[in-house]
Formats: C-alpha cells, sequence, structure tokens
C-alpha cells in the first residue's frame, strides 16, 4: 500500500505492532500479549489523532491516494445488476465518464460518474478521469433518460478537472457543461451528487447540481486545485499547502459556508484503509437521501434546488 509523508509514523508503528504480534505467539509468559495490547490502544490513539487534526493539503493528498476506491468500485459494490451505458449519440464515447443504470436494493438508479485508472494504461485509458465534452453530454443524455422512467440519479465526481486539450475546447467543452448546469437544476427526478475523491473546477460542477451535495471526509471540491491556484498566484507549486489552506476546500469547511449539504464519514485515514465500510456507509447514506426526497413532488425539489444554488455568493452588508 501507498503511504504518504505524514502516514509514516502510522505505519511504523503498524509494522512494531505486527512484530509484536508474532513474538506474542511463542511468548508463554503473558508479557508479549500486554505490550500488544499496549502498543494497539498507542496505535489507536496515534491516527486518531493524526488523521482528526489533517491540514487542508494532506486531505488534498489523501483524496487522490492511488488505493483509494473509484467510481466505478462504489457502483459494483453498492449496486446489482448494473448496465453501463455508452455514447453521446453525437461523437462517440468517453471512457473518462462512466454510467448506466444499477438497483440498490431493489430501487433502480441512474449511477454517474468520472472514473481514473489504476496503472498507465488504465490511466491512459480513463483520461485520468478528465472527461471532454462527449462526456457531458453523454451524462446528460443519461440523466435525461433516468427522467424519462422517472428513476433518481446519483452522481460520483472524482476528478482533477474537465479535459484541457485544444480538441476539447474545439467541440465545445464550456457549451457541455453549462448545458448539463442548466439541465440538471430543472430535472424532475431527485438528483444525489457525492464527491469520493477530487472535485475540481467545471469538470466537477458538470455532474455536481442536485438536491443533496454530499462530500466524502478526506476529499476537497473546489475551483482551482491548489498547485493551478498556487502557480498562478505565486508563480510557483512551492505554496500548494498555503493555497489548500486559502481556498477552503475541504469538506468541513465546504459545510460551513454552507456549500454542500452534509458530511460522509470515511474510516480512519481513508477509504482505501476499509473498502467494504465505506462501500456501506455510501450505500445507507444514498438509501437515506431517496427516501426523503421521495416525499417531496417535482417541482418542490426543482425549486428548493434552484433556490440552493441560487442563495451561493449572496451576502448582505
Amino acid at each position: 500500500m501507498h503511504v504518504l509523508d505524514f502516514e509514516k509514523p502510522v505505519k511504523d508503528l503498524e509494522k512494531q505492532l505486527e512484530k509484536a504480534r508474532e513474538l506474542a505467539v511463542s511468548d508463554e509468559s503473558g508479557l508479549q500479549e500486554k505490550t500488544v495490547q499496549d502498543m494497539e490502544e498507542n496505535l489507536e490513539k496515534l491516527k486518531k489523532e493524526l488523521y482528526g487534526h489533517l491540514t487542508g493539503w494532506q486531505k488534498v493528498q489523501l483524496s487522490r491516494h492511488p488505493d483509494r476506491p473509484y467510481t466505478e468500485d462504489y457502483i459494483q459494490n453498492i449496486s446489482d445488476d448494473f448496465i453501463e451505458l455508452h455514447g453521446d449519440r453525437n461523437i462517440g464515447d468517453d471512457k473518462a465518464m462512466i454510467g448506466g443504470f444499477g438497483s440498490i436494493d431493489g430501487q433502480t438508479v441512474m449511477f454517474i460518474g468520472q472514473q481514473k485508472g489504476r496503472n498507465t494504461k488504465q490511466r491512459q485509458f480513463r483520461n485520468f478521469g478528465m472527461a471532454n465534452p462527449e462526456g457531458y453530454r453523454k451524462a446528460l443524455r443519461l440523466m435525461k433518460l433516468a427522467e424519462k422512467f422517472n428513476k433518481p440519479i446519483v452522481t460520483l465526481i472524482d476528478t482533477p478537472g474537465a479535459s484541457p486539450g485544444l480538441e476539447a475546447e474545439e467541440r465545445g467543452q464550456g457549451e457541455a457543461i453549462a448545458m448539463n448546469l442548466r439541465e440538471m437544476s430543472v430535472l424532475k427526478v431527485p438528483v444525489i451528487c457525492i464527491v469520493i475523491g477530487e472535485g475540481a473546477s467545471g469538470g466537477a460542477l458538470g455532474i455536481g447540481i442536485g438536491d443533496k451535495v454530499l462530500m466524502m471526509e478526506y476529499t476537497w471540491y473546489s475551483v482551482i486545485s491548489p498547485e493551478s491556484c498556487s502557480s498562478i498566484l505565486w508563480r510557483s507549486w512551492d505554496y500548494k499547502e498555503a493555497a489548500a489552506e486559502a481556498l477552503q476546500l475541504t469538506s468541513d469547511k465546504m459545510l460551513a459556508q454552507g456549500l454542500i449539504d452534509g458530511i460522509i464519514k470515511e474510516p480512519l485515514g481513508g477509504a482505501h484503509n476499509d473498502p467494504q465500510k465505506a462501500f456501506k456507509t455510501i450505500k445507507a447514506e444514498i438509501k437515506k437521501q431517496l427516501k426523503e426526497l421521495s416525499l417531496l413532488t417535482p417541482d418542490e425539489r426543482i425549486n428548493a434546488r434552484i433556490e440552493k444554488f441560487s442563495n451561493m455568493g449572496v451576502y448582505a452588508e
């Protein structure tokens, strides 16, 4: 497993604990077993202290952890009979954006999200989770399909941004994202948006307009990445930590500012430390939110959705 720099004290103690457990097997005095118990308590205390006081930049690093579950992992583990649908019926099929129907305990749901890759070949195939215009148009086509059959929509956001290439701009990247923002705001079916990793710029917002916008605990959501912000303001990436703090991009800061509707708790140390627990938590949250949203009429949901986003950034002196 990949270890981040700030996690090394935890990993070192885990290695010591593993050796102590091996010694305890052959120790008849019971002293080694007491040592193991003390080390387990110290390890738990260290984890709570470390992960309970992470900086903004450290949370950004956790959101990018290479072992972290991606969109496809969540879909396959929280839904049954997932059927992926392809193409925007215009240009082609964008592999960075996936979507299709699946069911959660018998309820059909349209899942849509950005998909990154695990290795070099997969990352190239998925364009590192950076969708082109046809990806956003495919997402909108699937949303309209869900609306046609009166099925709720769940979007899973995990992208470093929309594809920045010249060809993407030539094919109307800005227009495709803008169209999604407009159309998602008036969808008649329940829409739940969950940031499961990185939520960067319009690439994330293009599938991020919903009745409920939630963030997993160790994720970030912002108009720009810390590195890009640092390079613009300081002409260097060396100030990315300061940029991460200034952007207020972590889940707790976003909730405090009223920009999201809730935070989904992760296993201690991140979703990659206990993926199955993370899957169960996400599934339970989706079921809870869908149950609450189903009590509202389409007009009530649309009006509340529009009002929520219209109020963002508005203030009075």
